[in-house]
């Protein structure tokens, strides 16, 4: 676990934030929130002030596997001596409430599993000021130019390393990612003439090539990406609908 000092509620800071959970393998089964793990930001310096990540026990332990398909994944040895999600609440309620929330896929996923575990516990959930899905910015702005979008896809087309699924490393991972596309996107602003013409060709797009251990540019088939534009990404108001299943 890593703690450090709490800062105001209400700020303009950002919390990256990202919750491992079991996947259910039948119909009716529910998710159980195993570990949540969050980065506050600041916007305007993008550096990490703080950071807590916590892993957590299920009420019911048989629902996690005793072991892991994953190299780094959470089995039920791990999570067994873990504190309950009432024992965190306190805390993962004041990181997250009053601050713009960020995260990949939080709309769909995370923030689903927020509410429904403050829900369990019958105690209201944190409220973002804001919301930056970067799995629909990064869509939007960036285009599918790495693939289908997943962090780990992301990942790799940067070069930064393979997803650990482990909620503080992958919080990390999301904001190197979102700064790589964002320096992308100055970049070819910057020259829309020159690199949207080579980077931006319907046939191609430009990737990291590691042989011989250096990074030249490279070209690969791929499917047309969207025109992208540098633009900043207003973070999205608060609704309570928008925490609901979809």
């Amino acid at each position: 676990m890593e703690s450090s000092s709490s800062h105001p509620e209400g700020s303009s800071e950002i919390v990256f934030f990202d919750l491992e959970t079991t996947v259910p393998s039948r119909a009716g089964q529910r998710f159980w929130v195993l570990e949540f793990g969050a980065i506050i930001v600041c916007p305007r310096k993008l550096v990490e002030l703080d950071s807590y990540s916590t892993l957590i026990r299920p009420k019911d332990l048989s629902v996690v596997a005793l072991k892991s398909g994953r190299c780094d994944g959470i089995t039920r040895g791990a999570v067994s001596n873990a504190p309950v999600f009432e024992e965190v609440a306190d805390k993962i309620f004041t990181i997250l409430n009053g601050r713009v929330w960020a995260g990949h896929n939080i709309q769909r996923f995370d923030c689903v599993r927020i509410k429904e575990a403050f829900a369990e516990i019958g105690r209201p959930a944190p409220v973002p000021v804001g919301m930056i899905d970067s799995l629909g910015v990064l869509t939007e702005r960036f285009g599918r130019r790495a693939g289908n979008m997943k962090m780990a896809t992301l990942a790799a087309y940067f070069g930064l390393g393979q997803q650990k699924h482990r909620s503080l490393d992958d919080v990390r991972m999301n904001l190197e990612v979102m700064k790589h596309c964002a320096t992308v996107l100055f970049l070819e602003s910057s020259l829309p003439s020159v690199l949207n013409a080579k980077w931006r060709n319907p046939s191609t797009i430009v990737t990291r090539s590691r042989s011989n251990g250096k990074l030249p540019c490279r070209e690969e088939n791929s499917r047309k990406s969207p025109p992208t534009t540098l633009g900043y990404h207003r973070a999205v108001p608060y609704t309570r609908g928008s925490l609901g299943k979809v």
